[in-house]
């Protein structure tokens, strides 16, 4: 089969052996895979890939099942799924546990599903797992902009939360108020600290779903209401903060965070369940949909990859095979 190899400067289309199915897979014929920035990690030596995973870069495919392993399961050959995979997602077939391939909800095509598994697992686990977001609480996501961002806009104004949003352009902002958002903050042009006090009368907001971490840390404990939850989901400004300890005690604040790669199957399939029952029907029925900027032809991955690293996308950018 094609698939992607890579190294820290460079993506190309080469030759790969087809991988082979354990008993609980099935192989995925992929029409389309999402890019995300654990990629972009792992390209650079950063972010290696669990033990037993493919080297070959791609966490989310969607296609048609090709061939089953040894496991009874309700899936069949010809069957049309998306998939959360653990890597080996760009390439021309695609291993994928079967708990953790889903129906590609009615009305979308391959290159809407591609872009729905590693963002809509990562927003539901974060959002209304860990941090518990309720209706009519105020969630803060930095990255508005991005594939978790507009996912998560979506899905908390569809439940019922205020959302507010950091962007780094004009125009970003207006596409997240266009989306749903209660407010955008240009965070070039403004200080969102100070604008999120503003605008909550002092409150501050009840949830804050932060990619960026390092100097973001307190300014977000200023911008928590009290109870307040900080769920931390990647670390583009560094790993490390300083940490006022007091605000935390006096708020009663929680501060935790999660990386989802790693987590076994198990803990993975609860999820899809929930995505299953809860969010694929709004996805059908139209209420929130996958944003997509740019797709790019497989071997073109590092033009995408060049594109992910602008920051100057809106959405995903997704691959066709």
């Amino acid at each position: 089969m094609l698939a992607i190899s890579h190294s820290s400067t460079a993506l190309n289309l080469t030759d790969h052996v087809t991988p082979t199915l354990k008993p609980d897979e099935v192989l995925i014929k992929v029409h389309a895979a999402g890019i995300n920035r654990p990629d972009i990690m792992q390209r650079q030596g950063l972010y290696p890939p669990p033990k037993g995973a493919s080297d070959i870069l791609g966490l989310e495919v969607a296609g048609t099942i090709a061939d089953l392993g040894n496991n009874q399961s309700h899936l069949k050959i010809g069957d049309k799924v998306c998939a959360l995979v653990t890597g080996g997602g760009y390439a021309e077939y695609c291993t994928a546990a079967i708990p953790l391939c889903l129906s590609i909800p009615s009305g979308l095509n391959f290159t809407q599903a591609a872009a729905l598994p590693e963002t809509y697992f990562t927003v539901w686990s974060n959002l209304f797992d860990r941090a518990q977001l309720k209706a009519n609480e105020t969630l803060l996501i930095h990255g508005g902009s991005s594939g978790i961002g507009t996912t998560a806009i979506q899905l908390a104004k569809v439940f019922g939360a205020k959302v507010i949003v950091t962007a780094g352009s004009e125009k970003k902002c207006n596409f997240c108020t266009g989306l749903g958002a209660d407010l955008a903050i240009n965070y070039h042009e403004q200080d969102f600290a100070q604008t999120i006090k503003s605008y909550t009368n002092n409150q501050g907001v009840d949830v804050i779903l932060d990619m960026i971490g390092g100097d973001y840390f307190p300014r977000n404990i200023k911008c928590l209401n009290f109870d307040g939850r900080l769920v931390h989901i990647a670390l583009q400004h560094g790993i490390k903060a300083e940490i006022n300890l007091l605000p935390i005690m006096l708020k009663r604040l929680s501060i935790t965070g999660s990386t989802l790669r790693a987590r076994n199957t198990h803990f993975k399939a609860k999820i899809a369940r929930q995505l299953q029952e809860n969010v694929w029907p709004l996805l059908a029925s139209g209420q929130i949909k996958p944003i997509i900027h740019q797709t790019f032809p497989l071997a073109e991955a590092e033009k995408a990859h060049v594109l992910m690293e602008s920051s100057e996308h809106i959405g995903k950018i997704i691959l066709t095979v």
